[in-house]
């Protein structure tokens, strides 16, 4: 395996870092997020006009660049480190690839050059603010009722007349209240042969109704989704599609990517702090040239480079993602915590960017995490926790 990166993935890495450093400072995103998309919409049409972003890992013939996740991993990376408010985590890493995977030629035709141009965003709504279940990442998504179920909860779907119709609620959905479609997990079925399926809602559909939420992260925008015999369109060819399977393969590479994205978070906290600690002093010499600090920083040093690490590994093999994803999240949360503490007084107020990181960790853990479940379910599919011989323990209990 060579793990070097090519001469088109350090581009696309060191031109989006350019770009983001001119125009996604600490300033631009806290008026970002104030937008009623909360997002910049201009830097979002530039990203993906000049830069390709939503399109990246999208194939040519539907307009994208053909590149793998580790391209995507990579600007999620850049993009992490600028804690840039951006539609691409839910457009381009959970949507798309679910559009790809269970869409019909037509569906994928009509909705993947509109994604890939940068022209349509889209959004996954999970009822139940369950994603990371839903994505196969805390549990196994066949097994857990992460859609509601029975004849009641979640979003329900009914065939009437040739059309299907939603009705139910979604909380919690990211970048819910702006995208310009939604892709809506519902029951149908009924009790008995209750099944969970995908569907394609646009964002004039009658009967729905969004409202954006105050999040602890405001980089990353929530919505709570109502429909209310909301007229959709079955994301595939019939209901024969194995929806959690391309949701567990899709939640494998978007655990990748944001892990990725995390340690850029982790990365761009800790070098925040290196810098401050060079430049503010005590006792006429700079803080950072204590050695309590600088023990401190090393730490800190180690566990992003671990972390990267794990991520870059993880965007090669998406099945690492999700305990590349425990790591990263782990790491940003460290990191983010102990920039607030060596920045000392400052790092405590809501004018100084140190809170942001903090935000950013802990509001990702709550929508993807928590860490030890993430670890938790790995461990379980790798058998760790599983009967053993009867010579040994049983059911995990070690001796």
């Amino acid at each position: 395996m060579d793990a070097a990166f090519t001469a088109e993935q350090d581009e696309i890495r060191r031109t989006l870092r350019d770009l983001l450093a001119q125009h996604s400072g600490p300033g631009e995103v806290r008026a970002a997020v104030r937008t009623a998309e909360g997002h910049d919409p201009a830097l979002w049409r530039r990203l993906a006009q000049e830069l390709g972003l939503p399109g990246l890992a999208l194939p040519e013939e539907y307009g994208g660049a053909g590149c793998t996740a580790t391209e995507l991993a990579l600007a999620c990376e850049e993009t992490g480190r600028a804690l840039l408010p951006s539609p691409l985590l839910a457009t381009a890493v959970l949507a798309a690839p679910l559009i790809a995977a269970l869409g019909t030629p037509a569906q994928r035709a009509e909705l993947l050059p509109r994604i890939a141009d940068g022209a349509l965003t889209a959004a996954l709504a999970v009822p139940g603010g369950s994603m990371a279940a839903a994505l196969g990442l805390t549990a196994d998504n066949r097994a857990v009722a992460w859609a509601g179920g029975g004849r009641s909860g979640g979003v329900q779907a009914r065939l009437g007349d040739g059309r299907w119709r939603l009705y139910g609620e979604a909380g919690r959905v990211l970048d819910g209240h702006s995208a310009g479609l939604l892709l809506v997990a519902a029951h149908t079925g009924g009790y008995p042969r209750s099944r969970t399926l995908l569907f394609l809602v646009p964002a004039e559909a009658e009967g729905l109704t969004r409202t954006r939420l105050t999040s602890m992260d405001e980089t990353r925008p929530l919505a709570r989704v109502e429909l209310r015999d909301t007229p959709a369109e079955l994301l595939g060819p019939d209901e024969a599609a194995n929806v959690c399977g391309a949701l567990a393969a899709t939640g494998r590479t978007a655990a990748a990517v944001l892990a990725a994205e995390a340690v850029g978070a982790a990365a761009g906290a800790l070098a925040r702090t290196v810098a401050y600690v060079k430049e503010r002093e005590q006792f006429g010499r700079a803080i950072g040239s204590f050695q309590a600090v600088k023990h401190r920083l090393a730490d800190l040093y180690v566990r992003v480079e671990a972390a990267r690490s794990a991520a870059y590994h993880a965007a090669w093999d998406p099945a690492a993602g999700p305990l590349a994803l425990a790591q990263a999240l782990e790491a940003a949360r460290t990191v983010a915590g102990e920039a607030v503490q060596l920045h000392g007084g400052i790092g405590f107020t809501w004018e100084h960017e140190a809170h942001l990181y903090v935000k950013r960790a802990a509001g990702d853990e709550l929508l993807f995490g928590p860490v030890h479940r993430l670890r938790d379910h790995a461990a379980g599919q790798a058998g760790l926790f599983g009967d053993v011989t009867a010579d040994g323990p049983v059911h995990g209990v070690a001796v």
